[in-house]
């Protein structure tokens, strides 16, 4: 069997948790203690957020996007696959080892990503990023932790609450999608969704593209304006 090696280890900023790079052969992990929170081999669920919240929005001229999360880079890949040369995209990255480590060690699995002309990288808290534009974007796409259940900073269940949801809905255009990864599905998130003042749908993707394996849930949120049905 392969060996997983340690590459390397980064703070997750306030101090709520340590990420682990591991790599076994060709295949990268991140991990949060004992949790997996990403692998090289799962991308199925993350392309689909990206392509099923690009595909809603492509048709405006020069469409805006914020990406909440670097991660491994599936879901800016994704984008790019469907967005036109007009298009620009923002992701904010917490932990600037995750964007070290997308430029270094991970560089095989980004490619040319990180190097389009569409694409900025801001290492940033994606809330701050969110407050600090009103209707900047065409569509918000979040993954940056495992769903609305905040498992790698309990800062990030401010994204989540109506609050937090209000800010995204502001910082929309009319018609805007927010579109929301998440490792299964919650009922008390659809609801504030709704209340916060958007029409939502709700979608289940395997992670790893087939038939089998376990399905993630994809909130796709568009924005309610006056007026809308």
């Amino acid at each position: 069997m392969i060996p997983r090696i340690l590459l390397d280890t980064a703070q997750i900023p306030g101090g709520e948790g340590e990420l682990r790079l591991m790599r076994r052969g060709a295949e990268f992990s991140i991990m949060l203690g004992n949790n997996e929170l990403m692998n090289s081999r799962l991308s199925g669920s993350e392309e689909a957020l990206a392509t099923l919240s690009c595909e809603r929005i492509r048709a405006r001229p020069q469409p805006r996007i914020l990406i909440g999360g670097l991660g491994m880079g599936f879901t800016l890949r994704a984008a790019l696959s469907v967005l036109d040369a007009q298009a620009r995209i923002v992701v904010a990255e917490l932990v600037p080892a995750v964007v070290a480590w997308a430029r270094g060690p991970m560089a095989e699995v980004f490619g040319d990503s990180l190097t389009d002309p569409r694409v900025r990288i801001e290492e940033a808290d994606v809330g701050r990023v969110i407050r600090s534009g009103r209707s900047a974007f065409d569509a918000i796409l979040l993954d940056v932790d495992n769903g609305p259940e905040g498992l790698t900073r309990e800062a990030n269940d401010s994204l989540y609450c109506i609050a937090g949801l209000t800010a995204a809905r502001d910082a929309l255009r009319p018609g805007g999608v927010l579109a929301v990864w998440s490792s299964g599905p919650d009922q008390n998130f659809s609801r504030r969704l709704g209340k916060a003042g958007f029409d939502m749908d709700e979608v289940k993707v395997r992670a790893n593209r087939a038939r089998a394996g376990s399905r993630h849930v994809i909130w796709l949120a568009t924005r309610r304006d006056a007026g809308s049905s």
